[in-house]
């Protein structure tokens, strides 16, 4: 009998292997974990987790297509006015009033945005279940530890309690991808313990920004659950809708919100600061005031400190109708291409959309770092679980009996 001959060992498929492993450990896993208790672990161990499944794909020869794939993406409607909105916030550093900071965050966003594309590019054509299967357990690990510290007063490592607080938003918006894949795999159950678990932690936070986020994606998921296409598109509008007719909003939100909050509250404190920013200065809604105005203007006078932190303010005021029309196209165009996806991914992806939109119009600081960063790893953590959605066969069996 000749024996099959053995496999020749291939150093650098095991050395990628392990990487990749490695890459997506800290992705999946490390990263929900190390959120709730320091701010800087997000940042420092997703760029780490990208360089990894680079250095894999390099190794194995898996990132095949490469140009092919960025012409398509760059070519694409929401490739082209995603770059539109980067050439303007680049034009936009000629009148912004912060040049040197303005600069470093037009830097920043281009690093992640060749961040993302290296991890896109990186990211097997199809990804192993065990590598998966990591994140919906570094989610539930993460948020039983959470509610364990908010129930204790917080951890040693954060008196304060700010990164419990941004580890909570970071759970809420992984909670959507890791119930995309549990839901895939036929594990409903688990989905549901899951999104319990992290909504008694959204309950028990002081901020009621990562609830009213997971409110937002539920109703979404629940929405696109039922219809996708009718979820796809009305989320889709509603955002870029928002986004393109934002300047309305503080002429006929300032009454509703004195009526019923008072006319002291922040709400509506800051609905009349953003409805006399567009009576004092028209005009500049065609241009904006320039890249980091939103934010800075706030300590030299340019705007008043009761001005809403929100996205919809921050694009119109620093980048005008330029900006808000790429972002608007931007945005309907990503959602609506998201409507391909398999049915089981699809409500997923739309909750995640939606919880993330909600947390930037309710006043998160999106001009952070943190947050760029906690999107990328969003988006590279679905097009993962897209990847992962393939099934194999096996060839049935034939039995025949014999005499």
């Amino acid at each position: 009998m000749i024996r099959p001959v053995a496999q020749a060992a291939n150093p650098s498929a095991d050395a990628a292997a392990m990487l990749r492993r490695l890459g997506f450990a800290l992705l999946f896993f490390a990263v929900p974990l190390a959120a709730l208790f320091t701010r800087r672990a997000l940042v420092v161990m997703a760029p780490l987790a990208v360089i990894l499944l680079v250095l894999a794909s390099v190794l194995d020869g898996s990132a095949r297509n490469a140009w092919d794939k960025l012409v398509a993406l760059a070519g694409s409607p929401g490739g082209i006015a995603g770059l539109v909105l980067l050439l303007w916030a680049g034009l936009s550093l000629a009148w912004t009033p912060f040049l040197p900071q303005a600069s470093e965050r037009l830097l920043n966003i281009i690093g992640m945005a060749l961040m993302g594309l290296g991890g896109y590019l990186a990211i097997p054509e199809r990804m192993r279940s065990a590598n998966l299967y990591l994140l919906p357990v570094g989610v539930g690990l993460a948020a039983v530890i959470a509610i364990g510290l908010t129930l204790t007063g917080g951890s040693r490592f954060d008196p304060g309690g700010p990164s419990l607080e941004r580890g909570m938003l970071m759970l809420v918006l992984l909670l959507w991808p890791a119930i995309a894949w549990l839901h895939s795999r036929g594990r409903n159950l688990e989905a549901l313990v899951l999104a319990l678990a992290v909504a008694v932690c959204s309950l028990l936070t002081r901020d009621g920004l990562p609830l009213y986020g997971l409110a937002a994606g539920a109703a979404v998921f629940v929405v696109t659950a039922w219809n996708p296409v009718l979820g796809a598109r009305l989320t889709g509008l509603l955002m870029a809708g928002l986004l393109l007719f934002a300047p309305i909003l503080p002429f006929l939100l300032k009454p509703l919100a004195a009526g019923l909050l008072g006319a002291g509250s922040p709400t509506a404190l800051g609905l009349e600061a953003w409805r006399n920013v567009i009576l004092d200065e028209p005009l500049r809604l065609l241009t904006g005031h320039g890249l980091e105005t939103a934010l800075r203007g706030r300590f030299v006078g340019l705007l008043p400190p009761s001005a809403p932190s929100t996205l919809l303010f921050e694009i119109w005021y620093e980048l005008g109708v330029v900006g808000a029309v790429a972002g608007s196209v931007l945005l309907y165009q990503v959602v609506v291409g998201a409507e391909s996806h398999r049915a089981t991914v699809a409500p997923s992806i739309m909750a995640a959309f939606a919880c993330t939109y909600a947390l930037g119009c309710l006043g998160i600081g999106t001009t952070q770092v943190w947050w760029f960063t906690a999107l990328l790893v969003l988006v590279l953590i679905f097009v993962a679980i897209e990847r992962g959605q393939f099934r194999t066969s096996r060839p049935k069996a034939v039995l025949r009996r014999t005499n």
